[in-house]
C-alpha cells in the first residue's frame, strides 16, 4: 500500500512476534509522528544491545560478561540447577525469590514441526556441567505445553542414568483463578499434585472389632469358656442326642414300645448292657432309673431272643 521507506518500516515491523499488520503500520506511524531524539534512542538502544549484549558461556543466560551475574554469585547453591527454555524465564523464577540454586537456558523446545530438535538446544553443555559440577538435582522448569513436555520427557530419560535426582515443576490452578474456567487437563494435574495439609489419625469401624472380648473370628469370651468346659465325649455328640435318648428310655413312645403291633421286632427298644444291639451301637451307657410300675397281666412281652434275659412279671 505504502512506498519506499514506510512500507521497508511496516515490513521490518511486522516480522516482530506478536505484531501484526495493522500493529506494524501504527508503530510505524507513531515513529514518524515521534520527535527525532527520541526516535535516535530507540536506535541506539537496538544497537548497543546487539553489540554488547551475549549468552553466559556457563549457564546461557543473557550478559554482557563472558559470566553472567548468577553463575559469578559465590552464595548460589552449585547443587540444585534449574533448567529453562528461554532466558525470560529465569527472570520469571527470580522474582519468585524462592530459588538460590543456579539456571541453564536450553534456548527453546523441541518441535519436530518447526523443524527444532535436540541437537539444536544447550543440551550438551547441560552434560558438560553435570559432570564438573557437583549436581545432586535437576529441575525442568519448561512450559506445561505440547512441546514443553516433549523436552521435559527427552531430558527426563537421558539424565535418569546418570543417578541425579530429575524433579519437574508442579502444575495445576492458578491462584486468584476458579474451577469452572480450568480445562480437565490443569484440574487432573492440580488433583494429582495435592498435598497434605494435616494427617488424620482417624481408623475405620471395620479394621478393629467392636468388643475387645471379640476375638477376631467372632468368638466371645462366655462362648470360648462354654465351650472349654464341654467334655470331650460330648464334643462330638450330635446336638439333642442326649435329650432324645432320655426321653426315649423315660417315656418311650408307642411305636418304640416292645409288643406293640406295629413294631414286632422289637425296635427302639432301650439297650440292656451285655447285649449285642449294645455294643454295636457304641460306648455301653447305664440304663436311666424308672420308677417301678405295677404289673398289668394284659400287657404282652416279645419272644426273647437268644442271648436276651426278660424279668418274668408274675414272678411275685
Amino acid at each position: 500500500m505504502y512506498q519506499g521507506a514506510v512500507q521497508d518500516l511496516i515490513d521490518e515491523l511486522g516480522r516482530l512476534p506478536g505484531v501484526g499488520p495493522k500493529s506494524a503500520q501504527r508503530i510505524a506511524f507513531y515513529i514518524l509522528n515521534s520527535p527525532t531524539d527520541e526516535m535516535e534512542k530507540l536506535a541506539s538502544a537496538i544497537t548497543t544491545v546487539k553489540t554488547k549484549v551475549s549468552f553466559c558461556e556457563i549457564c546461557g543466560n543473557i550478559s554482557e560478561t563472558p559470566k553472567c551475574s548468577i553463575c559469578r554469585d559465590t552464595r548460589r547453591d552449585s547443587s540444585l540447577i534449574c533448567v529453562v527454555e528461554e532466558p525470560k524465564d529465569v527472570s520469571a523464577i527470580e522474582r519468585t525469590g524462592s530459588f538460590t540454586g543456579r539456571y541453564h537456558v536450553l534456548g527453546g523446545s523441541i518441535n519436530p514441526m518447526q523443524g527444532i530438535g535436540p541437537e539444536r538446544l544447550r543440551i550438551r553443555e547441560l552434560v558438560t556441567r553435570l559432570a564438573d559440577e557437583e549436581v545432586q538435582e535437576i529441575i525442568l522448569a519448561m512450559d506445561p505445553n505440547l512441546e514443553g513436555e516433549a523436552t521435559a520427557t527427552y531430558l527426563s530419560r537421558m539424565l535418569t542414568p546418570i543417578g541425579i535426582t530429575v524433579s519437574r515443576l508442579a502444575s495445576g490452578l492458578p491462584v486468584g483463578g476458579d474451577l469452572e474456567y480450568a480445562d480437565e487437563i490443569t484440574l487432573g494435574r492440580a488433583m494429582e499434585g495435592r498435598r497434605v495439609l494435616t494427617a488424620g489419625q482417624r481408623h475405620h469401624a471395620a479394621d478393629e472389632p467392636d468388643d475387645e472380648n471379640t476375638d477376631h473370628d467372632g468368638t466371645t469370651d462366655e462362648n470360648r469358656a462354654s465351650v472349654e468346659n464341654v467334655p470331650d465325649g460330648d464334643a462330638g455328640e450330635p446336638e439333642g442326642a442326649a435329650t432324645k435318648t432320655g426321653r426315649s428310655e423315660a417315656d418311650p413312645s408307642a411305636g418304640d414300645r416292645p409288643g406293640d403291633l406295629d413294631n414286632p421286632e422289637g425296635l427302639g427298644r432301650p439297650e440292656v448292657p451285655g447285649s449285642e444291639d449294645s455294643t454295636r451301637e457304641g460306648p455301653i451307657q447305664a440304663p436311666a432309673q424308672q420308677p417301678v410300675q405295677p404289673a398289668d397281666p394284659n400287657r404282652r412281652y416279645p419272644t426273647p431272643r437268644r442271648g436276651e434275659k426278660f424279668a418274668n412279671p408274675w414272678a411275685d
